[in-house]
């Protein structure tokens, strides 16, 4: 599989390791950045390199990485057709990809060992979509949002308060 990584200066080390277990493994990894470490740098440039990948290669993976996995995740899901989800157990990386068809999994390098992000990605790489009818249909519901700018209909013709 190609997997996309980004990360920023707090994510930079473990971008470096997963990069590393990934092409181990067999896949083909697309390195979206930093190349260096640099302790000032912003991880917009890098991430939404990494998730715009993602969008425009179907099939493809991306994992972002930060300090928290925060800031990371909020960046890729600014990017049409990314689901982008932060995962902090082996379950959250399954269930992003089980109930979210999520595309790329955010994580904090301050949050967790090495050992444990390798476990989260290659649960969430492994893991595939349930294609369950509540999960498609949320989905669906989001993909023509993020076209449209129009709210979805309230079940049952409901209103708001």
């Amino acid at each position: 599989m190609r997997v996309y990584l980004g990360s920023d200066h707090a994510g930079f080390e473990l971008k470096e390791h997963l990069v590393a277990r990934l092409k181990e493994q067999g896949h083909e990894v697309v390195d979206a950045g930093p190349a260096d470490y640099d302790p000032a740098d912003d991880y917009p440039p890098f991430v939404l390199r990494a998730a715009e990948g993602v969008a425009a290669d179907p099939g493809s993976a991306g994992v972002v990485i930060g300090g928290s996995g925060n800031g990371e995740q909020i960046a890729a899901n600014k990017v049409a057709g990314v689901r982008a989800a932060l995962a902090w157990s082996e379950e959250t990386a399954r269930l992003a990809r089980r109930h979210n068809d999520a595309n790329v999994v955010s994580l904090g390098a301050r949050m967790h060992t090495a050992q444990e992000a390798e476990e989260f990605v290659g649960v969430f790489l492994r893991t595939p979509y349930s294609g369950e009818d509540r999960h498609t249909r949320r989905i669906e519901m989001l993909t023509a949002y993020e076209r449209s700018g129009e709210l979805p209909p309230l079940p049952g013709g409901g209103r708001t308060r």
